[in-house]
């Protein structure tokens, strides 16, 4: 049996019916990822937590509020009552525990009314220091410099910074030089506290957006996030608060954004960092992440100007983009690279 030699095979050669199409000048671009989607959840949430209830609503929970407190009270008064004429011991156990927790539940009441009562002084201050600070008015200048000295008389890192305000406030024969001055040498040093407290919350945001892959992890870090910086905020400037305090706070954060239209992150903040940005086209994921990191700045910017007691004259606000800058800067670098690789 003969064994035939193995055919030989050449090049081959495929005609294509129109050279252009695998041209390369004339080939279309490679066409870029799907634009990021805009945080329209955190939107949603800012405005319902902004709407003011309704008057109906509000006496409703008023009269459940009531209605419940007194069905749970004549409940207690009861099992006490029965308890007592069964066995006097236990009967007088559970009354001494009830009246503990009587006790405990009014010292938190008073807590909460000191907090809302150091809310409402902060409020107070930053609405006359504007008053004084449009009228040119000098007395009033003065009296709300003393309010802010005196909100920080215990303060020891603002000791050096009263100092300097007593030995030169009598210098000052104007209104916008005193608030200028207590805002230089009493909120400066408070201010960058507070931007590095943004900072991290946006940095914390943004990573683990950028790195945790599973669903809703990067909302419940951005909520828990914003709701601990807010807090934060309002303690560096003396707004001390307790859980109705701190839902005070943020609900004044979430109007105020909503008020001033800054709650969604802009179009051109958005192009300039994330979605034109080199990381967005390597990871998507890299590019939310700095979405809600810029989207954390915001909520943190608009905090300091809710909480500060005196509202920005010469000092310069923080701005969004630099913050988010500052605070996301190498923290994808190492990411990126790898991905690329």
């Amino acid at each position: 049996m003969s064994e035939h030699p193995p055919e030989k095979r050449g090049p081959v050669l495929i005609e294509l019916e129109d050279e252009a199409t695998v041209n390369p000048s004339t080939a279309e671009p490679v066409p870029d990822l799907a634009p990021l989607a805009r945080p329209a959840a955190m939107e949603r949430v800012a405005v319902l937590a902004a709407r003011k209830p309704s008057t109906l609503a509000r006496w409703f929970w008023r009269l459940f509020a009531a209605l419940f407190t007194f069905v749970l009270s004549l409940a207690a008064y009861d099992f006490i009552a029965g308890l007592i004429a069964r066995n006097q011991v236990l009967g007088y156990v559970a009354l001494g525990l009830t009246g503990a927790f009587l006790v405990v539940l009014a010292a938190i009441a008073l807590k909460e009314l000191s907090a809302f009562a150091r809310l409402k002084r902060i409020d107070s201050l930053q609405t006359a220091a504007t008053d004084a600070g449009g009228q040119g008015d000098l007395k009033a200048a003065r009296r709300v410099s003393d309010k802010l000295v005196a909100l920080y008389a215990h303060r020891d890192e603002l000791s050096w910074g009263r100092e300097r305000f007593a030995e030169r406030q009598g210098e000052l024969f104007d209104a916008d030089g005193v608030l200028g001055l207590a805002e230089a040498e009493l909120l400066a040093p408070l201010d960058a506290a507070a931007r590095r407290e943004v900072e991290a919350a946006a940095r914390q945001v943004a990573t683990v957006t950028a790195l945790v892959p599973l669903a809703l992890a990067d909302v419940f870090a951005a909520l828990t996030a914003n709701l601990r910086m807010i807090r934060r905020i309002a303690e560096i400037y003396g707004g001390r608060s307790g859980t109705l305090g701190s839902w005070r706070v943020t609900r004044s954060v979430l109007t105020h954004l909503v008020a001033t239209g800054a709650v969604a992150v802009g179009d051109d903040l958005i192009g300039t960092m994330a979605g034109g940005g080199v990381m967005a086209k390597i990871s998507r994921r890299f590019g939310e992440g700095v979405v809600n990191g810029a989207l954390t700045a915001r909520v943190g910017v608009a905090a300091i100007e809710v909480c500060r007691p005196l509202p920005f004259m010469k000092l310069s606000k923080p701005s969004v983009s630099g913050t988010v800058k500052r605070a996301l800067t190498g923290l994808f670098d190492k990411g990126a690279e790898k991905s690329a690789g």
